[in-house]
């Protein structure tokens, strides 16, 4: 059956882009209206959840990091960005007041939905906590202040072209915010670790080309003249070509050490994550999930021992093409197989030729537009170049079948979650994020899928979807080791590299990349553990009532709330909220 579900207060889809366009422009007039000295005022008056929340998303929005993982984690606003110390110092003291404004509330005879509202706002502090103290990239990893100066310019030209002056004025803000943030880099890093420093140096080995590569081929999708778009980029370009021999000159100074160390690793893990599990857990976790998916890759592989391989597509267009049919066909099979409603509004997840100025800058983060709150009437765009045998794992796969990717990223995955979770009435929930739903809803889409039945005469494929799952789980092991100081980056690139056909420079960047996040791959493998439990502790419980459909719509609308939440409000199962606070966290 086509569904025809609509978010709530709108009954069609032109009225969601009128809700969406209205919320934007409210939230650009708060923007403007906030402040740290009306943040301590407010607090003066009656204050409420709901009231502390609009508060703390106004001003998230407006000093939340970048970041160069691929799931959007908040709509910026449209600010210029201070990464200076005085800044850095009045988020903390603005922080601390959102923090004392939190526990004043009285949460007594609060319905479940509200107290999970609560948690989740305490979550998004924590969060807040952890990157100003507890992770301090910002005084620790140099490759932190190139997610703030050039991944903000990616992320704007990923979003399709042409741009109108809007657009075109903010990627010009953009580039004409390098050189300060840079400046106050310089004043914040202490010693950072030695491979991050390495990271960074020969991240920006080509900048002058990258930049000046974007700039060129840029300039004709925008209404900006020549002149200001070079000028600005000359500045970013020497800017961050001047900050790469800084940290030259200090390297030979650097200790080696890259672990955050067990306590706040902790603190991640309980505090921001919600994640009732040791650290001990979660490794047990990844090698019962790696063996398990090393098996089951070893019986595909045996039973397709006569089936030939995939070939790769042979180009672009017929990529696009087939990912485009492939993604209407995933929709009709969900509805089909009574997995999930797809709502006519949610748009679609497509595929485009990669343009010379995205290209550019594609190693500084993702290239894949997925919306936001405020553009759900868009397509969600994947940049993808020519198949080719010189792409990663990941993308050689996808070149020769659209499908795996489509699941994890697109639809039933991130793009689609994302939607739905945008659209969610309640604020805290549409605003809050966390990787460990997020990834762990994508990775949990391959196999669901796969199990599903939707790769049934495609055997080849299965073995793709049991490789991926492979890597998800080792990298869980890699991802705590470093955190915890049991292995450095060139240890945990080896023990992905001796067990995965990855080749040591995707091994080397994924284990960097791994560092520089404490926590993030754990989130792949960990969340889709949390809802395959979910899924069963649901069957157990509602027996012959238990409707697949009915679980996955629940899941998929609150997609950014962690699962133990989700568990107590959908079941009424109280353990993991008690194991959390029962914890001693480290403060």
């Amino acid at each position: 059956m086509n569904s025809t579900i609509k978010p709530v207060g709108a009954a069609r889809s032109e009225t969601l882009q009128w809700q969406t366009t209205i919320a934007f422009v409210l939230l650009a007039l708060l923007l403007c209206r906030t402040s740290g000295a009306q943040i301590a005022s407010s607090a003066g008056q009656k204050d409420s959840l709901e009231k502390i929340a609009a508060d703390f998303w106004v001003w998230r929005a407006q000093y939340a990091p970048f970041t160069s993982d691929d799931v959007p984690r908040i709509e910026h606003s449209r600010l210029r960005r201070d990464w200076s110390a005085a800044s850095i110092s009045k988020r903390g003291e603005e922080l601390n007041e959102f923090e004392s404004r939190t526990r004043k509330l009285q949460t007594g005879g609060w319905l479940v939905p509200q107290q999970v509202d609560y948690m989740l706002l305490g979550s998004a502090l924590a969060r807040v906590r952890w990157e100003l103290d507890v992770n301090p990239r910002w005084k620790r990893d140099p490759n932190f202040y190139i997610e703030q100066t050039v991944t903000p310019i990616l992320e704007d030209i990923a979003v399709p072209g042409p741009y109108e002056d809007s657009r075109s004025r903010e990627i010009l803000e953009r580039i004409e915010n390098v050189p300060s943030i840079l400046e106050s880099a310089k004043e914040n890093l202490m010693i950072p670790p030695a491979p991050f420093v390495k990271a960074a140096i020969e991240s920006l080995a080509d900048i002058r080309a990258q930049l000046h590569t974007m700039s060129k081929t840029l300039r004709p999708v925008t209404t900006l003249k020549e002149e200001e778009l070079n000028v600005a980029t000359e500045r970013a370009t020497r800017s961050l070509e001047i900050f790469r021999s800084w940290l030259q000159q200090r390297l030979p100074r650097c200790p080696q050490d890259i672990a955050i160390g067990r306590d706040a690793f902790v603190f991640f893990l309980h505090k921001v994550a919600l994640l009732p599990y040791t650290p001990e857990e979660l490794l047990a976790i990844g090698r019962t999930e790696t063996a398990r998916a090393m098996a089951f890759e070893q019986f595909e592989a045996q039973r397709d021992t006569n089936v030939p391989p995939l070939q790769m597509l042979p180009d672009q267009a017929t990529w696009v093409d087939k990912a485009a049919k492939d993604e209407t066909a995933i929709r009709e099979f969900l509805q089909q197989q009574g997995i999930l409603t797809v709502p006519d509004w949610v748009q679609h997840y497509t595929f485009r030729p990669t343009p010379e100025y995205v290209r550019a800058l594609s190693s500084f983060g993702e290239t894949d537009d997925f919306t936001s709150a405020t553009r759900l009437h868009e397509n969600a765009t994947r940049y993808v170049d020519p198949p080719s045998p010189d792409l990663d794992l990941f993308w050689q796969a996808t070149a020769k079948d659209p499908r795996p990717i489509l699941l994890h990223e697109g639809v039933p995955g991130h793009y689609f979650q994302l939607a739905l979770s945008w659209a969610n009435p309640d604020p805290v929930r549409r605003h809050f994020y966390d990787s460990a739903p997020n990834e762990g809803l994508g990775f949990y889409c391959e196999e669901m899928m796969l199990q599903s039945g939707l790769f049934e005469h495609s055997p080849r494929t299965r073995e793709i979807v049991y490789r991926f799952m492979v890597l998800r789980a080792m990298g869980m092991e890699a991802d705590i080791k470093m955190a915890l100081g049991e292995f450095t980056i060139e240890q945990a690139a080896a023990f992905l590299e001796q067990r995965l056909p990855l080749g040591h420079k995707m091994a080397i960047g994924g284990a960097t990349m791994f560092a520089l996040t404490p926590g993030v791959l754990v989130s792949y493998q960990t969340g889709k553990t949390q809802i395959l439990r979910f899924l069963a502790d649901a069957k157990l419980k509602q027996g012959d009532a238990f409707r697949l459909r009915a679980c996955h719509d629940f899941l998929w609308a609150n997609g950014n709330v962690p699962i133990a939440l989700q568990r107590w409000e959908y079941l009424g199962l109280t353990d993991d909220i008690e194991r959390l606070q029962g914890f001693s966290v480290p403060k």
